[in-house]
């Protein structure tokens, strides 16, 4: 099934279930007569919008995204959280209503009922609509390409498992060998060749079955694949190496570990994406007055622009200007790039306190509302320790598949980049950020970030 086909699918399954959910509360509530009501209340209108209520939460809860291998149980439990969450707003809504038109207090609780309705209605079409997909997957239908690499025992007991349960989604293509010794005839060549059997087999999956002594090709294998549209998933006993980067799948028995997932939805995105855009603009155009005098101090304490600009490396390795207000004299940096060191020299007085509440890096909500950076995410680093650190950290691509922050998880749990070194610890925080992204992470974030410039903790 594709996935214009899917989302159809789920489209109608709503539709219906939806609306027959709204059909049996609107007879149990008004048509019954078990309970009393203020005024009659009309079918159609609440029910058009009450739709298109359901249709905004759902898509918000990521349950029009693309489904590949998931289990019944896991998208019965969305569907539980989505409907909860929806539930609890409407249940606000009649609160209100209710207080305003001095309501009687049991028109409230009706909400229980309804919400009972939709989880069983609409989590039964869900569950018809996925045990159609399974279905199909079993009869080889819309089977993914998928290769293994490795060739011992773990390889082969992985393919055992893909071929007991074809609900998996894997179409088997072949072997690919560590060292390229093994049985010519089920290997299709070794990891060096990876993006050619990648592209010349159309494949999607790539899946790690290493056995102990091959654990140093890990990072090899990653680094091969990281330039391909593949998912990228290994057996456990190998993870450890790659600590942070990954998220844990177990679907029929066989556990599984998703390298470089897709963790935000779409429909979190735009949302990270309007948030982005709103509060820029509010804290530009709020305090306006105020950067105006900031300018100022700074063009009056120190010779040099009001601004400072510099080349950065952006979401898959785009080179960007990013924009901060000038904290340095003005030949800081004339002997070539280098971190700013526990009291710079080159820090004008004005800087430090800049520095202190981060209003250093307010002109960095341009570059926000142009796309090049979001409000949190990995902080964007200079294209010469871009290139220090890719060759010095086989996996620090993975750094740059997503837009850089003006703050991140890594700028609340560590301290100010000082070093090299200081970049490679916080990297393991940026890994766990782009593993673990979400809205309500980066909001955890931003309230921190406030604090951090409240308590003048800045660097």
């Amino acid at each position: 099934m594709s996935k214009k086909e899917e989302i159809i699918f789920l489209l109608l399954s709503d539709l219906i279930f939806v609306n027959l959910a709204w059909i049996i509360y609107y007879g149990i509530r008004i048509e019954s007569g078990w309970f009393l009501y203020t005024s009659p209340t009309t079918f159609l209108i609440p029910s058009i919008v009450i739709y298109f209520y359901w249709l905004v939460v759902f898509a918000l809860s990521g349950l029009y995204e693309h489904w590949f291998v998931r289990s019944r149980f896991d998208e019965f439990t969305s569907i539980i959280k989505a409907i909860s969450l929806g539930s609890f707003l409407l249940f606000f809504v009649i609160f209100l209503d209710d207080a305003v038109n001095n309501a009687k207090v049991i028109s409230r609780f009706l909400i229980l009922i309804y919400w009972a309705l939709m989880i069983v209605l609409v989590g039964f079409g869900r569950i018809l609509i996925r045990s159609f997909q399974i279905s199909l997957l079993e009869k080889g239908i819309g089977l993914r390409n998928a290769v293994i690499i490795g060739t011992g025992q773990r390889a082969k007991d992985l393919y055992g498992l893909i071929n007991k349960f074809p609900q998996l989604g894997y179409k088997f293509n072949g072997f690919i060998g560590i060292n390229g010794k093994a049985d010519p005839d089920s290997v299709l060549g070794n990891i060096t060749v990876i993006p050619e059997i990648i592209s010349e087999m159309n494949i999607s999956e790539v899946l790690i079955a290493l056995e102990t002594r091959e654990k140093d090709k890990l990072l090899d294998i990653i680094k091969f694949c990281s330039q391909e549209k593949v998912n990228l998933k290994i057996m456990p006993d190998t993870y450890e190496i790659v600590s942070g980067m990954v998220k844990t799948n177990q679907i029929y028995g066989v556990p599984l570990i998703e390298v470089m997932p897709e963790i935000l939805p779409y429909s979190s995105k735009l949302i990270k994406r309007f948030i982005d855009i709103f509060l820029s603009f509010t804290i530009l155009l709020l305090l306006l007055p105020f950067w105006v005098l900031v300018a100022l101090l700074i063009k009056i304490t120190s010779k040099g622009d009001i601004f400072y600009k510099q080349i950065r490396v952006g979401k898959n390795e785009k080179l960007f200007t990013m924009y901060k207000f000038r904290s340095m004299y003005q030949s800081a940096e004339e002997y070539g790039p280098e971190w700013a060191g526990e009291s710079d020299p080159r820090i004008t007085t004005i800087g430090k306190v800049l520095r202190k509440v981060y209003i250093d890096e307010i002109p960095q909500l341009i570059n926000v509302i142009k796309n090049e950076m979001s409000l949190v995410g990995p902080r964007p680093e200079r294209p010469h320790f871009v290139e220090i650190l890719k060759k010095e950290i086989p996996y620090y691509y993975k750094r740059l598949s997503i837009k850089p922050g003006i703050t991140g998880w890594a700028q609340i749990k560590h301290k100010y980049d000082y070093s090299l070194n200081d970049v490679k610890v916080k990297l393991q925080y940026d890994f766990y950020y782009i593993e673990n992204m979400s809205l309500k992470l980066d909001f955890k974030i931003i309230i921190n970030t406030i604090l951090v410039i409240l308590l003048m903790k800045g660097h």
